[in-house]
């Protein structure tokens, strides 16, 4: 069974992340060479046969936990989420459920939607909360807000959300971030 520090060692080897929002994506994404998948989708009783899938592949099994249909924005989903399925590790954008996946050993990835300079200032106490193993910024295509929160953090950032083209995972990377997370398939093939 890998550490929690090889999970995140794979991660950052990989720079596109693999996100999936149905099951023909994940299809699609078991195929490629992607390390990780972010699965954006499932519901408590399918969540665990998709981990299965993503993790039989050899491929890290992240599951944003705030859009498996049934489960509470509480920490205790992050419990039931772990015996449920054992994933790898979780997406949120709640930083006290992103600290209790730290407690149970799962990698993290907090979720910020950055949507003015006021969302950009909060983030930092926001990460002190959870202290998650990476930040994932949305949108991703935004190369110097992601420049200007690599300086404020040492967070790694993975840049999320709208990341359709070479060049854009290119100017996130040159910006600051460790990775990139996208739903497009022709990105995946990189």
């Amino acid at each position: 069974m890998e550490s929690l520090e090889e999970k995140r060692v794979r991660l950052l080897d990989c720079p596109v992340i693999a996100a999936v929002k149905d099951e023909a994506g994940l299809d699609r994404a078991l195929q490629s060479e992607c390390e990780a998948v972010f699965l954006l989708f499932g519901t408590l009783v399918s969540v665990p046969g998709l981990v299965e899938k993503v993790r039989g592949s050899g491929k890290l099994a992240i599951v944003h936990i705030d859009l498996v249909e049934g489960l509470s924005a509480r920490e205790v989903a992050v419990d039931a989420l772990q015996g449920l399925c054992r994933p790898d590790g979780i997406i949120s954008t709640r930083p006290p459920l992103i600290r209790r996946a730290r407690h149970l050993g799962l990698l993290t990835v907090q979720r910020a939607f950055i949507l003015d300079s006021l969302s950009l200032d909060n983030l930092p106490a926001q990460l002190g909360v959870g202290k998650p193993d990476f930040i994932e910024i949305l949108p991703g295509i935004m190369p110097r807000v992601i420049a200007e929160l690599a300086q404020k953090t040492r967070t790694p950032i993975i840049a999320g959300g709208l990341v359709k083209y070479k060049d854009e995972v290119m100017a996130a990377i040159r910006a600051g971030a460790v990775a990139v997370s996208t739903s497009s398939p022709a990105v995946w093939e990189m």
